[in-house]
């Protein structure tokens, strides 16, 4: 089932966009907000015991620790996933971002098809109109074919062939 938000889009008032966030099912604020609020309570509890339950002594063997961390995170050999050398992203991002980019490229979009037919099959009158939309359909149909194979949710959204044609 497809979940719409566009009558709370033309509905938004003051703060409506952040209210929406929270609403959206697929948002990024929703997966990582845990992760930020144990980030930012450890933070503020390194802070806090930094600033005020530490002696003066203890604050010096804290900064040294700090500064050690800050030396052996040179270490970690993160240069092989941001590398700057051939390309900007680095050497692991742009392996994952070529393979990405070529799943993506395979996912069928009829779109092309549909604005070739569109261009090319002439036509004002009812045949040329039922002409276009009876082979705009069949493009409709094959890539949902192909995505009903590679995709669950669509598989769960349209599990046999009768509910293709409802």
């Amino acid at each position: 089932m497809t979940v719409t938000y566009t009558s709370r889009v033309a509905t938004a008032r003051f703060g409506g966009f952040s209210q929406l966030l929270l609403l959206w099912r697929g948002s990024i604020y929703k997966l990582l907000y845990r992760e930020l609020l144990l980030f930012l309570a450890a933070y503020l509890g390194l802070s806090l015991a930094y600033r005020f339950l530490l002696s003066e002594a203890q604050k010096r063997l804290f900064e040294k620790l700090v500064l050690y961390c800050d030396k052996s995170a040179n270490l970690i050999p993160v240069s092989f996933v941001l590398d700057e050398s051939p390309h900007p992203a680095g050497f692991y991002v742009a392996l994952v971002l070529e393979r990405w980019w070529g799943q993506f490229r395979s996912v069928p979009a009829p779109d092309g098809l549909m604005m070739a037919v569109a261009g090319n099959v002439h036509g004002a009158d009812a045949r040329g109109r039922i002409l276009r939309r009876t082979l705009m359909r069949y493009g409709s149909l094959a890539a949902l074919l192909v995505l009903r194979a590679v995709s669950t949710a669509v598989y769960k959204r349209f599990p046999t062939t009768d509910h293709l044609v409802e």
